[in-house]
């Protein structure tokens, strides 16, 4: 499957050079949340306008690697105009996807906890959930899973959207 990870590279790389829905809204109406990955210093602020029950619009701040801040770009791309719903769905989906590697590290029956890896109510045993071909694009991330190190820098932004959705659903005040 050469040709399909020279695909997945270039969609990773594309989305790196040329990030989709990159800067800021003003806050409010928007919501600000932040995300910081200790270990490689990736940074991530995540600004969302929901309206109606739907993620009206969505922008993305922040500098890291190449796997963080393409995830945020594709992140976005797939997130805005889609109702909460769907959108709490494909984080599930997408950290599904992240967590497959951990939850097969267990005691060999598949029982492994990605939890330390995958936040924001995540169980391992959800990852029976994740469906690349669902994921579209998202799906060039699903190599990340072969070096576990490098799964918080794609989980980064959607464990800041999870939390921006939470936190509205709380109605938690608004950030600035």
């Amino acid at each position: 499957m050469p040709g399909l990870e020279d695909l997945y590279r270039e969609i990773i790389l594309d989305h790196y050079r040329s990030p989709r829905n990159r800067g800021e809204l003003p806050v409010p109406p928007a919501h600000r949340v932040e995300g910081f990955n200790p270990l490689c210093g990736d940074e991530v602020v995540v600004y969302i306008v929901v309206d109606d029950d739907t993620l009206q619009d969505i922008r993305i701040a922040g500098q890291g690697c190449s796997i963080s801040q393409s995830s945020a770009s594709l992140m976005s791309s797939s997130v805005k105009g889609k109702t909460l719903e769907d959108v709490r769905g494909l984080i599930r989906t997408f950290k599904a996807m992240m967590s497959i590697h951990e939850a097969k590290l267990g005691d060999g029956e598949g029982e492994g906890d990605a939890s330390g890896l995958v936040s924001g109510g995540f169980d391992a045993d959800d990852a029976v959930l994740a469906d690349p071909e669902a994921l579209g694009e998202l799906a060039a991330l699903q190599g990340v899973v072969k070096f576990p190190v490098r799964i918080k820098c794609a989980t980064l932004s959607w464990n800041a959207l999870a939390q921006a959705l939470d936190e509205l659903s709380t109605g938690a005040s608004r950030a600035t």
